[in-house]
């Protein structure tokens, strides 16, 4: 028992060493020797959750979203509890004009973020509003803003009020679509059904 905990310690530390040399190659521009580096280290360790990051984020930034996302997958098999992998394979699959597939890794970042470290959370509530205008989704857009303004309260000042502003600015967008201003009406729903018969 001792001898596995000893080696899985010196993996560990073998491997964070590895993420630090990667690093440095990376901030130098030597980017093929950052991704040869931190290859050996998920190699050598796994669940280095770091390297797995640190290989998935040099690969979008090279702009290969395709294998960042296959990066980020990898890296959620071997460590499940890693959101920031959530958060990356979300924003390859944005990249990858695959919409749906990255509001929900971003949905599922979100929600694992928010208890914990709710600045990760409102990073990624931001940047889903700006999918949603991407999108020409108001109303997704507005629920989201409504979301920051709620969670922002407390942790960031100048976005809870920019999420109070551009709450205000949406709202008037959507208009009567916006069900919490505008709930559904029973004697409409009804007046549309009879319209049907």
């Amino acid at each position: 028992m001792l001898v596995v905990f000893a080696r899985r310690a010196s993996a560990s530390s073998s491997c964070d060493e590895l993420v630090r040399s990667a690093k440095a190659h990376e901030t130098a521009g030597e980017n093929d020797v950052a991704l040869r580096v931190y290859n050996d280290a998920v190699r050598l360790d796994p669940t280095c959750g770091a390297a797995w990051l640190g290989l998935g984020n040099l690969r979008a930034k090279t702009g290969d979203a395709a294998e960042a996302e296959r990066v980020f997958d990898a890296a959620l098999t071997h460590v499940p509890s890693l959101p920031e992998a959530i958060a990356g394979r979300a924003r390859s699959r944005w990249r990858l004009g695959r919409g749906s597939e990255a509001e929900e890794d971003m949905r599922q970042f979100i929600e694992r973020s928010a208890p914990n470290d709710p600045h990760a959370a409102l990073a990624g509530l931001v940047e889903l509003a700006g999918w949603y205008a991407a999108m020409n989704r108001p109303p997704a857009q507005l629920a989201c803003w409504r979301r920051i303004a709620a969670l922002a309260q407390g942790v960031d000042d100048a976005l809870e009020t920019r999420a109070k502003t551009t709450v205000r600015a949406l709202a008037i967008v959507v208009g009567e679509a916006d069900p919490v201003t505008h709930p559904p009406r029973r004697d409409l729903l009804r007046s549309v059904a009879a319209l049907r018969n």
